[in-house]
């Protein structure tokens, strides 16, 4: 008998794993493609399953790789990054060129603008004393993941010249 209560009270690995998934997913968003490793790496005996969860989660829309990518896309604006290093992350994580594009489209923002604000957060909106200093500060926001026209931008608006 009590083997038998055993028996009755072990979860199946299905259950167990998608309550796991929904605990990640509580946290924070997850792309389709993060929550498949992370339970993969949790779960190596049931790897045959994490499709079968994912894909219940996704039917369930507790997972939306589009909802990841906005929620994503506005923490990295946040943080002064540009739409190519934006968009390069993004495809890391598993999200769609089409998501990408879609997402990266509907946010009302200025890359021009917030190329320049964070410019001036680095550098108190100085002017650039020589041709090294402003190489310097393009590399930066090349790191940060702007293109070369919101880059030009910056420095051919006035107080960024060397005039």
């Amino acid at each position: 008998m009590h083997a038998e209560m055993n028996k009755s009270n072990q979860k199946s690995p299905l259950v167990v794993m998608r309550f796991r998934a929904m605990g990640l997913l509580a946290r924070r968003e997850h792309s389709r493609v993060e929550l498949q490793r992370k339970l993969r790496d949790k779960f190596p005996e049931h790897v045959a399953l994490v499709d079968t969860v994912v894909a219940g989660l996704q039917r369930d829309q507790l997972q939306s790789d589009e909802r990841f990518a906005e929620v994503f896309v506005s923490s990295r604006i946040k943080k002064g990054q540009g739409p190519q290093r934006i968009s390069m992350e993004l495809q890391q994580r598993g999200v769609s060129a089409s998501n990408i594009d879609a997402v990266l489209s509907v946010n009302d923002i200025d890359w021009y603008q917030l190329a320049r604000a964070v410019l001036d957060k680095k550098y108190g909106g100085k002017a650039c004393p020589d041709f090294k200093e402003q190489a310097k500060r393009r590399q930066f926001l090349h790191y940060r993941g702007f293109n070369s026209d919101q880059i030009s931008a910056c420095f051919n608006s006035t107080g960024f010249n060397s005039d």
